[in-house]
C-alpha cells in the first residue's frame, strides 16, 4: 500500500498558519496584560483619592469653633486659617481645629481637640496635626500623605449664599469646598457640609 506524505509547500504553510495563530494569541495576551494593570493602576488610585476625602470629610464633620495660639502667642481671632495666618507660608493650604479626638479615659496627656492643616508640599496633599492645640516654639506637626501626583487645591467656603475663596472673619461657614486638580483625573471637586453651625443655626431658631 503507498503511503503518501505531506509535501514540502504543506509543512511551510501549516507552519506558517500556526506561527500567525501564536503571533494573534500572544497579541492578546499582552493586550489583556496590560488593560489589567492600567485597570489596577486606575483603581489604586480612585482608592487613594476615596481615602483622601474620607479622612477630609471626618474632620470637617468634627470640625469646631476653637482659635489656637501660636508659638504662645495672642490666640488668632479666626476659626480657619490660611497660610498667611497659620503654620506655614511655603505652600497652599488651611488648618482648623476639630473636635472628637478619641482619648478613652483621657490616657494620653492631651485634649479631645486637635488642630488640622491640609497643605500641598510640591505635588503632595498632606494632613498635620499638631499634639497639642496651642504650639509651642519648635512643635513640629506629625504629617499624613494623603494623595500624590496633585497639581493644585484650592477651598471654597459657603457663607449661605454664595461660593466665596476668602476665609470667614469670625465664624465658620455652612459649608466647605475643596477642588484637586490631578492630571489624570482633571478637576475633583468635594463639598461637605460643617454640621455645627447647622446644628448651633437650628438651635438659635428654635
Amino acid at each position: 500500500m503507498n503511503q503518501r506524505g505531506f509535501t514540502l509547500i504543506e509543512v511551510v504553510i501549516a507552519v506558517f498558519i500556526f506561527a500567525m495563530i501564536s503571533l494573534g494569541t500572544t497579541s492578546v495576551l499582552s493586550t489583556l496584560n496590560a488593560s489589567s494593570e492600567v485597570t489596577a493602576e486606575k483603581g489604586d488610585r480612585l482608592t487613594q483619592l476615596q481615602r483622601a476625602f474620607l479622612v477630609i470629610e471626618r474632620d470637617v464633620l468634627q470640625m469646631t469653633k476653637r482659635s489656637v495660639r501660636l508659638n504662645g502667642e495672642a490666640p488668632l481671632s479666626r476659626f480657619i486659617f490660611s497660610n498667611e495666618s497659620t503654620y506655614s507660608t511655603n505652600t497652599h493650604g488651611i488648618a482648623f481645629v476639630r473636635k472628637g479626638w478619641r482619648n478613652p479615659g483621657l490616657l494620653l496627656p492631651r485634649s479631645d481637640v486637635q488642630a488640622v492643616m491640609y497643605q500641598l508640599e510640591e505635588t503632595t496633599l498632606n494632613r498635620l496635626h499638631y499634639t497639642f492645640v496651642d504650639s509651642v516654639i519648635g512643635t513640629e506637626p506629625k504629617v499624613r500623605p494623603l494623595l500624590d501626583n496633585v497639581e493644585q487645591v484650592d477651598f471654597e467656603f459657603y457663607n449661605g449664599k454664595n461660593w466665596v475663596k476668602s476665609l470667614p472673619e469670625t465664624e465658620l461657614p455652612l459649608a466647605l469646598a475643596i477642588e484637586i486638580t490631578l492630571p489624570d483625573m482633571g478637576v475633583i471637586r468635594r463639598q461637605f457640609l460643617v454640621p455645627g453651625v447647622i446644628q448651633e443655626q437650628g438651635a438659635n431658631d428654635d
